[in-house]
């Protein structure tokens, strides 16, 4: 029997960002109150463009919670909140 030659090639740079965001996945799961900074992040939207479209809508501000002049939102109810507001666009 011949002696088997295997070689391997690692991307390390593509492993390294699956688990990136496989982490940020898992992380998201986890979070319940979220601010505006985080939700731009999340929904790829700009401040400015969340704080217009979306932040006014009496779905969202149901979700809304605020300490003095610091404004958090519910992640879960949020996201199907917004899930709604954006399927009637």
């Amino acid at each position: 029997m011949l002696p088997a030659n295997i070689e391997v090639n690692i991307d390390r740079v593509a492993i390294k960002q699956y688990i990136e965001k496989r982490l940020d996945e898992e992380v998201r799961e986890v979070f319940f109150l979220i601010d505006l900074k985080k939700m731009s992040e999340l929904l790829c939207m700009s401040e400015r463009y969340i704080t217009d479209e979306l932040l006014h809508d009496p779905r969202v501000r149901i979700c809304e919670v605020r300490r003095n002049r610091k404004r958090w939102w519910k992640y879960k109810p949020l996201i199907q909140a917004i899930e709604e507001i954006v399927s009637e666009w």
